[in-house]
């Protein structure tokens, strides 16, 4: 039988296919690209990772109020979704430790001891996520326009780097919600 999904994963799929349609877009242009295509796979990486941030956040945040509703409207369910609200609002870059930390803070779950599937297990997923973490502080903070007569600067985020990674982050979302979903 199959588990019945998470609004935040439905969601997530929902606008992970933003990032896909970016690289679709950019596959779809003429050989070589131009350079400006380059921003097409930036923009791919920033959307997954952003797919990602509000998959975290509205996954905490739907499996605290499960848990609370017998309290709702209470002292403690108005205190602790309060708590949550306040937490989110800081929430940024939900790396490996961030997010773990978050789910613990409020579920008692350590979400990312689920994060294993084929090719991947915790160590790699927590460090992949990471990298892919501060690749996208990258790619929003240091787009780079190349000097006047200058060779173009390396593409920050390549062809297939992104198709893995919006790859990952789906594998990863999958793991997430499993460790939620099953008991």
């Amino acid at each position: 039988p199959h588990p019945i999904m998470s609004k935040a994963k439905t969601a997530f799929e929902s606008s992970i296919k933003d990032a896909e349609d970016l690289l679709a877009h950019f596959d779809s242009m003429p050989k070589p690209p131009p350079e400006s295509a380059e921003v097409l796979k930036r923009a791919g990486l920033v959307m997954a990772l952003t797919a990602w941030e509000t998959y975290v956040e509205d996954r905490v945040r739907e499996e605290v109020l499960a848990r609370l509703r017998v309290v709702n409207g209470s002292y403690v369910g108005k205190f602790v979704t309060g708590r949550l609200e306040d937490e989110l609002r800081r929430f940024h870059n939900p790396s490996a430790d961030k997010t773990k930390k978050l789910f613990a803070d409020f579920l008692e779950v350590d979400v990312t001891s689920g994060w294993e599937w084929q090719h991947f297990d915790q160590p790699k997923a927590k460090k992949t996520l990471d990298e892919l973490i501060a690749k996208r502080g990258d790619a929003v903070h240091r787009s780079k326009p190349s000097a006047a007569g200058a060779p173009p600067a390396p593409h920050l985020v390549k062809r297939d780097d992104l198709d893995k990674s919006i790859r990952f982050l789906k594998c990863l979302v999958e793991a997430t919600d499993r460790v939620l979903v099953e008991p």
